[in-house]
C-alpha cells in the first residue's frame, strides 16, 4: 500500500515543489526589474539573440502554417461553396491561436533550449557561485535580461508569424486555389476584429515570460555535469510547451 502512494504521490509532491520554487523565483525576477543597476547592454544581447536571430525560423512557420491552413480549410468549406470564407478562418486561425502557440513553440525550442543550457553550464561549472562570491545577484543578472527580452520580443515574434500566415494563405488561395480576390479580402476585413488580434498578443505576451522562465530556472537548477545540462535541456522544453498548451486554454476560457 505504501508503494502504491509513493508511486502515485512522488511525482505530485515534485510537480508541487516545481511550481513552488518557481513561482518564488518568477516573483523575486519581477522585483528585480525595478532594482539597479540595469543592465541594458545585457538585455539588448537577449533582444537579439532571442528575437532577431529567430526571425528566419518564425517567418518560415508562420507561411507555411499559413499555407497549409488555406489548403485545408479550401477543401473543407469547397464542399459547401464558401471558399470565400477561407481568408477570414485563416487569419482567425493565425491571429488567435496558431501564430501565438507556434512562435511559443519554435522559440522554446531553440531560444528556451539555449537558456538552459547556458545557464546549466555555468552552474556546473560553479560559475554561478562566482557571481554569488563577487555580490553579483545571479537572479538579476542571468535571469532578469533574459525574461525581460522574452516579455518584449515575443509578442513581436507573434505578430510577425501571424502577418506571414496570413500573406501565405492569401498566396495559396488567389495564386494556387484561384479564389475570389475581392471576395476573399471582403469577408476577411468583414469578420476579423482588433480584439482578435489583441488576444493573441495577450497570449504571446505570457508565453515569452513561460519559455525564459522554464529555460532559467531548468539551469539554475542543474546538476550532474554535462550530462545534467543535457538532461535539463531537454527538461526545458518538454515543460515549456507543456505550460505553454495549458496556458492556452487558460487564457482562452479567460478571453471567452
Amino acid at each position: 500500500m505504501n508503494s502504491f502512494f509513493a508511486f502515485f504521490g512522488s511525482p505530485i509532491i515534485r510537480m508541487i515543489n516545481v511550481t513552488g520554487s518557481m513561482s518564488l523565483m518568477f516573483f523575486d525576477t519581477i522585483r528585480l526589474f525595478f532594482v539597479p543597476p540595469f543592465r541594458i547592454k545585457l538585455l539588448l544581447k537577449q533582444i537579439e539573440f532571442i528575437g532577431v536571430n529567430s526571425l528566419s525560423v518564425i517567418i518560415l512557420t508562420g507561411s507555411f502554417t499559413g499555407m497549409v491552413f488555406a489548403l485545408q480549410s479550401y477543401i473543407g468549406f469547397h464542399k459547401f461553396g464558401a471558399e470565400q470564407m477561407v481568408g477570414t478562418i485563416v487569419a482567425l486561425a493565425m491571429a488567435r491561436e496558431l501564430g501565438p502557440v507556434l512562435s511559443a513553440i519554435m522559440i522554446a525550442a531553440r531560444a528556451g533550449s539555449a537558456i538552459t543550457a547556458e545557464i546549466g553550464t555555468m552552474k556546473v561549472t560553479e560559475q554561478v557561485d562566482a557571481l554569488n562570491a563577487l555580490a553579483v545577484d545571479p537572479v538579476q543578472y542571468l535571469f532578469v535580461p533574459r525574461i525581460l527580452a522574452g516579455l518584449i520580443v515575443v509578442p513581436m515574434l507573434n505578430a510577425v508569424t501571424v502577418l506571414c500566415g496570413i500573406i501565405g494563405g492569401y498566396i495559396v488561395s488567389i495564386k494556387v486555389l484561384g479564389i475570389n480576390k475581392t471576395l476573399y479580402l471582403d469577408y476577411m476585413y468583414q469578420y476579423i476584429e482588433f480584439s482578435d488580434f489583441t488576444s493573441g498578443m495577450i497570449k504571446s505576451f505570457v508565453f515569452g515570460g513561460l519559455v525564459t522562465l522554464v529555460g532559467c530556472y531548468k539551469g539554475y537548477m542543474t546538476t550532474g555535469g554535462a550530462e545534467g545540462v543535457g538532461k535539463s535541456t531537454t527538461e526545458s522544453v518538454v515543460m515549456a510547451c507543456i505550460l505553454i498548451l495549458v496556458f492556452d486554454y487558460i487564457l482562452t476560457a479567460f478571453m471567452f
